[in-house]
């Protein structure tokens, strides 16, 4: 297995599709619509396994204080093989001058998102508009 790590929006609507629904986000059922939000984010880090998408973390900024992860995902075939925080330690240090790097986890994820250098807010809740379920 030889993971590369690409800085790229150029994906195909099913490499989308594909990724997005090995983890059964709902988002995976409209891969055109993933690929104009894929295009439109201000960053977005890759790991390809050869010509396969594995993971991805899409950010969005202001570009010069505030940066929120939109998405982070690796294929649960890739699971415990360091991809996820490799994409987050990307991400950090390309947003290092930020003066704020903001995401929303699921309870189940707090752990990894902690070890990463995340921390909990306190008094604050997520809140949504949203007609998908994950």
């Amino acid at each position: 297995m030889n993971i590369t790590y690409k800085n790229t929006k150029e994906f195909t609507p099913q490499e989308l599709q594909n990724l997005f629904l090995s983890v059964e986000w709902s988002s995976g059922n409209y891969p055109d619509k993933l690929a104009v939000a894929m295009q439109n984010s201000s960053t977005v880090f890759s790991a390809w396994d050869e010509n396969k998408l594995i993971g991805l973390i899409s950010i969005m900024d202001d570009s010069i204080m505030n940066a929120y992860i939109h998405y982070l995902l690796v294929n649960p075939e890739y699971h415990a093989k360091g991809i996820g925080k490799r994409l987050v330690t990307m991400t950090t240090n390309h947003y290092k001058e930020y003066l704020r790097i903001i995401l929303i986890a699921y309870d189940k994820e707090t752990g990894f998102y902690k070890n990463c250098g995340f921390e909990v807010g306190e008094n604050k809740t997520p809140m949504f508009i949203t007609s998908l379920w994950t």
